[in-house]
């Protein structure tokens, strides 16, 4: 039971609520007891003062000779109320009169709650209370039907001074503490079970899109990435869990695409040097004697396609160690200017062979924390193709320059350019805007080099991007993040 959301919920809920049930009823019944122990306390003293001024007008009616006792015993009979007994003391703690004993003070006809007992152990503690605190001479006493509560008092009556105790049950407090203690017994833990069936209805109400996610998401395999969670609120936790799982699914989806198209085309490119290398080595065996020159040109073919081959495989396992995060990146300092140039010379052969200009314009220094072979594979890609789709008699640009977010890489021809219509997917793995053009005439590569190129830029935080296409060449930018740059010196160098 506790496995589930829904029931840890409710008993969480369950478990605040009574704490606070418990204490909430703990400090209405401490505010309720002090309530009603003051309110009595107001009526002893006001009982008191209402005894005295009987007294003294009682006293002042008497002859003197008579003393203060029967003016006492008077003023008590004017002052019999239910549940009160009083007791008049000399300052010498004398008992001279109560109400206990004046005739019809018992009387259960005239009282309908007993008069509390006086003895001489309840005067002395309520004399004692006046002793120790004059300002609140009040004293609870426990005791058969929830005790009396005294009060004592000090007043002067024909030139003496004298001691007045009234005591006061507490059974009608008693009763509504009992009553109080009684409802909240029933009400908290009534209000708890039902307040908790809430809690369980709501939790288990508000808990349902994520059963209803739980359920769809088990059923989302390979073959069925297409299907979506159902979003029933955009704006709650929910809803926003639910969209953000399924743009996971988007990308997983994504990832899964990319990855049947990877596998197929990887295998569409192997199979063409894979199905020449046989051909050609089935040709060559076919006869057992065949001239010299034509063993040589079968080598040939067979050597060609097995470097091809070779690599578009070494392309293959940098992306696949790259994508896994396996291709370490030895980070230096190097200069972008002097590494575009020695880029420059190594490509000066391909070039010659087709006629075709390179040019190397610079700004002077330009310092960049990088890896310089994956540096240099990236150069060395931009201007192989640039090369290889320029025609004979063109120019290929190289241009390291200043920008304002930092150091700008820039390689530019002036061939054909790429349609439009495939510009967004150059970057695409084994992706070739010229899906006709043979091979093995124009040494046409897999489709690999720009993904390669753009991942290691993205892996330097800057950014690979086709900056224009058209009929008047192909420009691509390289952008890395600003890094401390000499004064800016133009040169052009054409090779």
């Amino acid at each position: 039971m506790l496995n589930s959301v829904r029931s840890r919920l409710t008993l969480w809920y369950a478990a605040v609520l009574t704490c606070t049930l418990l204490l909430l009823s703990l400090v209405i019944y401490w505010i309720v007891n002090r309530s009603i122990i003051a309110r009595t306390d107001a009526g002893l003293v006001e009982l008191s003062d209402s005894f005295l001024a009987t007294l003294e007008a009682e006293l002042n009616d008497a002859p003197i000779s008579q003393g203060i006792v029967p003016a006492a015993q008077q003023s008590m009979l004017e002052h019999q109320y239910p549940g009160h007994s009083f007791a008049v003391l000399t300052s010498g703690s004398r008992l001279l009169v109560s109400s206990a004993d004046l005739s019809g003070s018992t009387n259960p006809a005239t009282h309908t709650e007993p008069n509390p007992k006086i003895s001489p152990e309840i005067l002395q503690t309520c004399l004692a209370a006046l002793a120790a605190t004059p300002v609140r001479p009040f004293r609870s006493l426990p005791g058969h039907r929830g005790g009396v509560r005294c009060y004592a008092r000090t007043f002067l009556a024909a030139q003496n001074s004298y001691q007045l105790v009234i005591l006061a049950s507490l059974h009608p407090e008693s009763e509504l503490l009992e009553r109080l203690r009684i409802a909240m017994g029933w009400l908290v833990p009534f209000t708890i079970i039902l307040a908790s069936a809430g809690g369980y209805f709501l939790a288990r109400r508000s808990l349902a899109p994520v059963a209803d996610m739980t359920t769809r998401a088990d059923r989302i395999g390979e073959s069925t990435l297409h299907d979506r969670l159902q979003v029933q609120n955009p704006n709650d936790e929910l809803g926003r869990l639910a969209s953000t799982l399924n743009r996971l699914l988007d990308r997983l989806d994504l990832a899964f695409e990319r990855q049947r198209r990877f596998i197929a085309d990887a295998s569409h490119e192997l199979r063409t040097p894979l199905a020449i290398l046989q051909g050609e080595s089935e040709v060559a065996l076919s006869q057992p004697d065949r001239p010299p020159a034509e063993y040589r040109e079968s080598l040939s073919v067979l050597q060609h396609e097995a470097k091809r081959l070779g690599r578009i495989v070494e392309d293959m396992f940098t992306l696949s160690r790259a994508d896994a995060g396996q291709l370490p990146i030895a980070l230096q300092e190097i200069y972008l200017d002097e590494l575009a140039a020695e880029c420059v010379h190594s490509v000066r052969t391909l070039a010659a062979a087709k006629s075709i200009s390179l040019h190397l314009e610079s700004d002077g220094e330009l310092p960049v924390l990088a890896d310089e072979s994956l540096f240099t594979r990236m150069l060395l890609n931009l201007l192989d193709n640039a090369i290889k789709y320029t025609p004979a008699g063109g120019k290929v640009t190289v241009t390291t320059s200043h920008a304002p977010t930092g150091p700008q890489l820039t390689v530019a021809d002036n061939g054909p350019g790429i349609p439009a219509e495939f510009q967004p997917r150059i970057f695409e793995r084994f992706f070739r805007a010229d899906q006709a053009r043979s091979r093995v005439n124009s040494g046409g590569g897999a489709g690999l080099g720009l993904s390669i190129a753009q991942w290691i830029a993205d892996a330097h935080h800057g950014k690979l991007q086709l900056t224009s296409s058209g009929p008047s060449g192909t420009v691509f930018t390289v952008l890395l993040p600003a890094a401390t740059v000499t004064s800016p010196v133009t040169s052009s160098i054409p090779l």
